[in-house]
Formats: C-alpha cells, sequence, structure tokens
C-alpha cells in the first residue's frame, strides 16, 4: 500500500519517519491513535488521528485506509442524531465502539482494530 506522497504507506511531517507499511505505522509502539473525525457525506473520507510521540505531532490518514480492517455487516442507515445514537462520532476524542445499529458504526469497528493492534516490542526508525 503506497501513499499519495510516495513508495510508503506514511511519513511524518515533522521528523520525516517513513513506514513502509500500514502494519508497521500500526505496530510502531511510538504511535498513538488520537481521534476519528467523521464524514458523515462519505465515511472513507473520515480521518482518523495519530500522535506521533518521538516527536510530538499529529498525523492525519483517511479512513479509507483502513476500512478493509473491517468484514463484519455495514447498516445503511445513519442514526446520527437520533435517540439510538451516543453521539461518539461528534467528537473527534472519542474512540470507543458505538452500539447503534448505525451506518457510521463499521467505521468505529475499524478504529477500535487500529487502536487495539499489537504494538512491537521496540520502534524501528528508518526515516
Amino acid at each position: 500500500m503506497t501513499s499519495d506522497a510516495g513508495p510508503y504507506f506514511k511519513q511524518c511531517p515533522m521528523c520525516g519517519h517513513r513506514w513502509q507499511d500500514r502494519e508497521g505505522f500500526l505496530s510502531d509502539p511510538d504511535v498513538r491513535m488520537l481521534g476519528y473525525m467523521a464524514n458523515f457525506e462519505r465515511l472513507e473520507l473520515g480521518l482518523f488521528l495519530f500522535d506521533h510521540q518521538v516527536c510530538g505531532t499529529t498525523m492525519s490518514l483517511k479512513a479509507s485506509l483502513f476500512t478493509d480492517l473491517y468484514d463484519g455487516s455495514v447498516y445503511v442507515e445513519r442514526q446520527t442524531g437520533t435517540e439510538a445514537c451516543p453521539g461518539h462520532c461528534l467528537h473527534a476524542e472519542e474512540l470507543d465502539p458505538c452500539p447503534a445499529q448505525c451506518e457510521c458504526a463499521y467505521v468505529r469497528e475499524v478504529v477500535s482494530i487500529c487502536r487495539n493492534w499489537e504494538k512491537a516490542a521496540t520502534s524501528v526508525r528508518n526515516g
């Protein structure tokens, strides 16, 4: 998987560290998920926010780079603003899964997958 910026998955805009692939990015102990900014019109264009703890930079990546990690059910109707909605997608720092049968719930499952990705024992600097 490559990004628009080159033949690697992601490069930190502050320190220049590069992750060659998504798995290396998610397993880096120096990368921590901070939030999810929903795009209600096109869910795949929402942004996942990650902190690169080495340099303190917050990086954003399109949700579409991670949505293939989920292979479960996807609901067709959005519940945002209804009684069934706990409002998680309205708060970028809220990372809990959504219990609603909502179109957005699958992205919240992807957030959980990313948050709970097994971290490597040590970071590997290659940038």
